[in-house]
């Protein structure tokens, strides 16, 4: 059986999707949600689903080491951020190379790095008059949105196009493509 553990930080609407496709599985069990956000509404979902849950510190995550010892301990196959906003340190990225992947709502490069996630990621797209759009799955490394890509989805950006009508495309890609290169990756 392959293990995925899940790390978000907000609402957890691709956690919740990707628990949910993997649930009568009998290769692969999402066995733990992340998340440094105690109030993250994923927490509520990934319990609901009966998925195990854990809140850590940005000590444990990033000085004590004690998140690292967790993970080593879960012997994940997979780590899995699904809107998790904190930079993955160097100790964790090095103890499980091409082991942890990211989804991005744009087409990397463009619209990525440090703060780029979420709503200010969909206006800037609009700002700039971008025709396309779409999702970005890769691999995570020292930086923000900087690992080898994966896969990549677009969808069209209509004239006149708003951003919750933009963001209802870039979930419909996101909960499509998401669990399906998860299972590739672990095929």
């Amino acid at each position: 059986m392959k293990k995925i553990i899940v790390l978000a930080s907000g609402s957890g609407s691709n956690a919740e999707n990707i628990i949910k496709y993997f649930k009568d599985s009998a290769n692969v069990k999402v066995s733990y949600l992340l998340s440094n956000n105690p109030d993250a509404y994923a927490l509520k979902r990934a319990e609901s689903l009966g998925v195990n849950t854990m809140v850590f510190s940005r000590e444990s995550f990033y000085n004590n080491g004690e998140v690292l010892k967790f993970l080593l301990g879960s012997q994940p196959d997979l780590i899995v951020l699904a809107g998790f906003l904190w930079l993955v340190p160097q100790d964790i990225v090095k103890a499980f190379p091409d082991r942890i992947v990211n989804i991005h709502p744009a087409l990397l490069p463009k619209y990525g790095g440090k703060g780029m996630y979420g709503d200010k990621v969909h206006n800037a797209v609009l700002q700039n008059g971008e025709r396309e759009s779409g999702i970005t799955i890769h691999f995570v490394n020292e930086h923000f949105d900087e690992g080898n890509t994966l896969f990549q989805a677009t969808c069209s950006v209509e004239p006149g196009e708003d951003r919750a009508s933009l963001v209802q495309k870039i979930h419909a890609l996101e909960h499509t493509y998401f669990p399906k290169v998860i299972e590739q990756l672990l095929a």
